[in-house]
């Protein structure tokens, strides 16, 4: 079965840059994320942990600048952070379908639920970029494919569970918090979507909602 496929996988950067001076529009906050001291001014330690912060999450160039991006990618993981152990607080996800997924595109976050009861998650996602976005609403896995194999992209989509078209639940090799998103799957970290793999079936749920930021 061959079917339209959505993957994009972010670039990461291979080799750090040179350190920039410049002081970036978010430095004190950055600063706070990282744990450094929140001066605002740059200093080569402060570069060099910044720098890392975007090589370890594909965020390219990789000159240790405080700018929207590296910012953008902390407040992602911030408020990832503060989803907790109840990520459908809100209600938004429903409990009256048994087991389902939960993909939030808002805080880029999913989670399988039996009910109201939370059976693994919350994990950090990748969803679709402009343009290409994760389409919303209520959806039912219909196609698995544990060795999935791109022929649109020419890349490797892992634990591949197909719920809207081409559109997927898959892993990917790059990180999941780099810009700008995929081309409408929801990537994955691979333990996660092994996990999922494991827990989901053929005929389940999966409710997409929200809109992922920048889109």
């Amino acid at each position: 079965m061959v079917v339209p496929l959505a993957v994009a996988l972010g670039t990461p950067a291979q080799a750090a840059s040179s350190c920039t001076t410049s002081v970036g529009p978010y430095q004190k906050q950055v600063e706070k994320f990282l744990g450094r001291p929140v001066d605002g001014r740059q200093s080569r330690t402060d570069c060099l942990a910044i720098q890392k912060f975007q090589i370890n999450h594909g965020i390219s160039p990789t000159i240790g600048y405080a700018g929207p991006v590296t910012w953008g990618v902390m407040k992602l993981i911030n408020s990832q952070k503060a989803a907790g152990h109840n990520p459908n607080k809100a209600r938004k996800c429903p409990t009256n379908k048994g087991r389902i997924a939960c993909v939030d595109l808002t805080r880029q976050l999913s989670w399988i639920q039996d009910g109201s009861r939370l059976k693994f998650g919350p994990v950090p996602v990748r969803t679709g970029r402009d343009r290409y976005e994760t389409r919303g609403g209520l959806k039912k896995i219909y196609w698995r494919d544990i060795d999935h194999w791109s022929t649109l992209y020419d890349v490797a989509m892992p634990y591949s569970q197909f719920f809207d078209g081409g559109q997927a639940f898959h892993s990917i090799a790059g990180s999941v918090w780099s810009p700008p998103g995929s081309h409408g799957c929801v990537n994955m970290r691979k333990g996660d979507a092994k996990k999922y793999w494991s827990l989901l079936r053929n005929g389940d749920d999966v409710y997409v909602y929200g809109r992922k930021p920048g889109t």
